[in-house]
């Protein structure tokens, strides 16, 4: 329990944004908790980018991926939101990792209790406002400053949580991968 790096994405693109068309499930049904085609597209950019094994750079393999709760497949429409489960899942499903959903929006606090308590990479797909409003807040952080906001129409960015030692604050970092048309590398 030492050495620690933390990614924060949010879920990506979802209905009634910038981008048209309908929530789909995986399987094409209609679903407004899940998301539109950029954001399956963005998903498969985050699995390519996480998981390509450039761990020298900015953008290490996690060896653990979580994403909050989502609503029952079952529920089309109803329920939590699908999206931080479907940006996650080919990750997990391309690092042969399980994706872990046992925290869901609200339990922000046992979250943070037990990421603080992990070792190595782990990425954490979740909803943007709680990130920066339940979860940043309670992180150690003793150098750079996390953002205060998160952009509804921002969907492109990672932030980053370096530490050395269990006993040691975090370093803060917010990286601007560009990978789908349109991104940007302004800060959050």
């Amino acid at each position: 329990m030492s050495k620690l790096t933390l990614y924060f994405i949010r879920h990506a693109e979802k209905p009634e944004g910038a981008w048209p068309g309908p929530g789909l499930t995986l399987d094409g049904k209609k679903d407004k908790e899940s998301l539109v085609i950029r954001g399956w597209q963005r998903a498969g950019a985050w699995s390519a980018l996480f998981g390509a094994g450039l761990d020298e750079g900015d953008y290490a393999t996690p060896q653990a991926v979580y994403a909050a709760t989502p609503g029952a497949a079952d529920q089309l429409n109803k329920g939590p939101s699908r999206r931080p489960f479907e940006t996650a899942t080919p990750l997990a499903a391309r690092l042969g990792v399980p994706l872990n959903t046992t925290y869901g929006k609200g339990e922000e606090a046992a979250l943070v209790q037990e990421l603080l308590g992990l070792s190595g990479v782990v990425l954490v797909c979740w909803e943007h406002e709680a990130v920066v409003e339940a979860i940043l807040p309670l992180l150690p952080i003793r150098r750079g400053k996390p953002p205060t906001a998160w952009p509804e129409d921002r969907f492109d960015v990672v932030l980053r949580l370096k530490r050395k030692k269990a006993e040691e604050a975090f370093t803060f970092k917010e990286l601007y991968p560009r990978l789908l048309s349109g991104d940007s590398d302004t800060p959050l």
